[in-house]
């Protein structure tokens, strides 16, 4: 069960995650488990990754390593949406598994949820999109706030496969001052 270790979770930090940081990005780039539900397929090279960080990691405007005691374990990032979307941004994340069960996730959810809108005071939403069998995900929202708004059938494709997907929400007027 998440939250169920001995990890402190007050050692969990968001920063910029860099080109420095390449060796523990190839820990959870390289994790077939953790990108089952993600975009991507599992970086097969070191160099692959390396410009993927400079290509799309360094150039994002809210793109954060998850660390534990400053060590890069996953990432987190919001996009905002432009013209008149621009009032909603879409979270995604993700842990090494050798991390999951560990209220991390959690945690680092609330850490976005705690400073976005206060840095991107365009924001109203803040949404999320899970597959409708990444049930750890869907738990981690819920615990962080979020609420469950209903299942997009046929969504969107993942891997070859097209997807049933669950949106989240949580709007600027239900996150703390």
């Amino acid at each position: 069960m998440e939250g169920s270790s001995d990890i402190d979770l007050s050692k969990i930090s968001l920063r910029p995650l860099g080109l420095a940081d390449i060796d523990d990005f190839m820990v959870w780039g390289t994790d077939e488990k953790a990108s089952i539900f993600c975009t991507w397929e599992p970086y097969a090279t070191k160099e692959e990754a390396l410009n993927y960080i400079k290509e799309k990691i360094l150039p994002h405007p809210w793109f954060r390593a998850i660390c534990l005691d400053n060590r890069p374990i996953g990432a987190i990032l919001v996009t905002s949406n432009s013209g008149g979307d621009r009032c909603r941004g879409e979270l995604g994340y993700v842990l090494g598994s050798k991390y999951w069960g560990k209220g991390i996730a959690t945690q680092a959810v609330k850490l976005v949820a705690d400073t976005i809108f206060k840095e991107w005071t365009h924001l109203d939403r803040l949404e999320a999109f899970v597959d409708v069998d990444n049930v750890g995900s869907q738990r981690v929202l819920e615990k962080s706030g979020f609420l469950r708004e209903g299942v997009l059938r046929k969504f969107f494709i993942l891997k070859g496969r097209t997807r049933d997907t669950v949106i989240f929400s949580l709007l600027s007027t239900e996150c703390q001052a």
